[in-house]
């Protein structure tokens, strides 16, 4: 860039190792953190698999269908978070939850409508995977909290986003790609399933770890982030062209 006026600083992101300190991040959770925190109590280390995607992201109910599916023919534990559809959404055939679908899989799963404490569940001891439409936020929560990763991007950088996770810091496993495509309800399930077994992702899960040390690292006092803020604050006050600092 011509100078050296560049400073890395983050993950920007309030830090949990549990769901008995509520972290507020977005907008107001739907559920309790109690309610969440208690359902995941009940479950073994990285057994759980969360799925979001995102605070924009709606799927279609062809959509709906084939997660639902895979979730329910994987056998494994999960936390489904839903976009609460509009009446929009609803004409036009999306974000529904596929009937009866709820009751079979009581016991195992949940589904919650709406906004979740998203940064605390996965920070908890129970959460093995995440199926993300790779959000920025979401991939920095996820590696932060060591967490492996099952990607969808849906559009813009999430395409880009996905190929770091899974083709440069090998963290995570492709399930689908683009707003409009399916994925295979057999292999999603196979995917989910072997994403919380003891021996499917080993190795994803050292790098996760490994990512997840490094930030928390940075970000400490002394740490490359902190650094990088404190040199910033200093720089931006001899430079009358830099903002004011945060």
């Amino acid at each position: 860039m011509g100078h050296d006026r560049v400073w890395a600083v983050g993950p920007v992101l309030p830090i949990s190792d549990n769901l008995s300190r509520p972290i507020e991040r977005g907008g107001s959770s739907s559920v309790s953190h109690d309610h969440v925190a208690s359902w995941l109590d009940t479950c073994d280390d990285e057994t759980v698999v969360y799925v979001c995607f995102g605070s924009q992201a709606v799927l279609t109910n062809d959509q709906m269908e084939r997660v639902a599916s895979g979730l329910e023919q994987s056998g494994a534990h999960f936390m489904w978070s839903v976009k609460e559809p509009t009446k929009l959404h609803v004409a036009d055939k999306y974000g529904k939850v596929p009937s009866g679908f709820e009751d079979r899989v009581a016991g195992r799963g949940r589904v919650i409508k709406g906004w979740v404490p998203q940064v605390s569940i996965l920070s908890h001891r129970a959460i093995g995977s995440f199926l993300t439409h790779c959000g920025w936020n979401s991939i920095l929560e996820g590696l932060m909290a060591g967490v492996t990763m099952l990607t969808w991007p849906m559009g813009a950088d999430q395409f880009l986003n996905a190929t770091l996770l899974v083709d440069e810091l090998k963290v995570a496993k492709r399930v689908c790609e683009g707003s409009g495509n399916l994925p295979d309800s057999d292999e999603l399930a196979r995917l989910i399933a072997e994403s919380v077994s003891e021996k499917g992702s080993i190795e994803r899960k050292r790098r996760a770890m490994e990512l997840s040390k490094a930030a928390l690292e940075a970000v400490k006092e002394g740490g490359s982030s902190a650094r990088d803020l404190d040199e910033l604050q200093i720089n931006s006050t001899k430079h009358s062209h830099f903002a004011a600092p945060l």
